[in-house]
């Protein structure tokens, strides 16, 4: 492989045209190629060839592959990049069910391949600012992690409900802040547009750790509203990834003298401070720490693997919401 990697783009909706955006602005990634069996809707590959299948795409040489099919897809495409030996990025949810996610992650293992899920919450730089400053114990002890994500319903998404579209982005979150794995969860969800997939949820859930979660997500809310709230012993962050803003509710050190109000309130109500720091797109982030992977600099980047454990973190929402009942881990 040259210095520059060259890319090729699979699917040309919604997140296709910022894929192919992001690329050409990253240094050390070429957009050479791209493809879509429905063709240019959004008018992104200019002069590129287009082709309308994964296998001339791949005869076109590409060293790596960003993936921005339906979910259904992801599978498919995904093997037949493996079997050639592409390195690939593919959006989130890594697939349609844990056991198709299980053989995806099994051949990019096997092939010795960057196999990474495009899970860019974690690239948000309110996310990562926040995880940077948990991690040095601003926050003493973290005892609950919650996140509200919740919006109208896009019509792009057909095949698959809200838990698996929307929910993985928490559920990866979550894990990657606090450091640690589910260990139980339950849910309930709501069937509201005629569809047959869930359009709303609400879950908790436990980590192993201690740490306990809970979040609510859906695609029936006239506003949108991508927030995450880290409680500790110090106070509490709050991450606001639609503006990546980050602010921080400390406890107070002033005693509260009306007994009546210090009893309610259990911590009192410190200073409220919001960071400044930089803010670079989380899409041109992640695909910065896709090319790293791929030259063996880092690895950031999200793993087929850990992409894998976050769906199966979402199938046990859908189990624990249809049998009325907790679902351990």
């Amino acid at each position: 492989m040259s210095e520059t990697i060259r890319v090729g783009l699979i699917g040309l909706g919604m997140m296709g045209r910022h894929h192919a955006r992001v690329v050409r602005e990253t240094e050390g990634l070429e957009l050479v190629a791209m493809a879509d069996a429905m063709g240019d809707a959004h008018k992104v590959a200019g002069k590129l060839p287009l082709y309308s299948n994964v296998s001339d795409l791949i005869k076109h040489g590409i060293d790596a592959a960003v993936v921005a099919v339906p979910t259904g897809l992801h599978e498919e495409v995904g093997l037949e990049l493996a079997a050639a030996g592409v390195h690939t990025l593919v959006e989130k949810p890594i697939a349609a069910s844990t056991e198709a996610g299980q053989r995806m992650v099994d051949a990019f293992e096997a092939a010795n391949l960057v196999g990474a899920v495009g899970h860019i919450e974690r690239f948000n730089p309110a996310l990562q600012e926040l995880r940077r400053r948990i991690d040095e114990g601003e926050l003493g002890r973290v005892l609950q992690i919650s996140t509200r994500r919740q919006g109208p319903f896009p019509a792009r998404i057909a095949d698959v409900g809200v838990v698996k579209d929307l929910g993985t982005h928490d559920i990866d979150l979550t894990a990657w802040l606090a450091r640690s794995e589910y260990v139980q969860v339950a849910a309930q969800t709501t069937l509201a547009s005629g569809r047959q997939h869930e359009d709303m949820v609400v879950a908790v859930g436990k980590l192993a750790n201690g740490i306990i979660t809970n979040h609510q997500v859906n695609w029936l809310s006239p506003m949108k509203e991508r927030v995450t709230v880290v409680i500790g012993e110090k106070g509490a962050f709050v991450a606001d990834t639609l503006t990546a803003d980050l602010t921080f509710h400390e406890n107070g050190s002033v005693a509260t003298e009306w007994a009546s109000i210090s009893n309610f309130r259990g911590v009192t109500e410190g200073n409220v401070t919001r960071y400044a720091f930089p803010k670079a797109e989380p899409l041109k982030t992640e695909h910065e720490a896709f090319r790293d992977g791929i030259l063996e600099i880092d690895q950031r980047y999200v793993t087929m693997r850990e992409g894998l454990q976050t769906l199966r973190i979402a199938e046990a929402l859908i189990e624990s919401a249809r049998e009325g009942q907790s679902v351990r881990i």
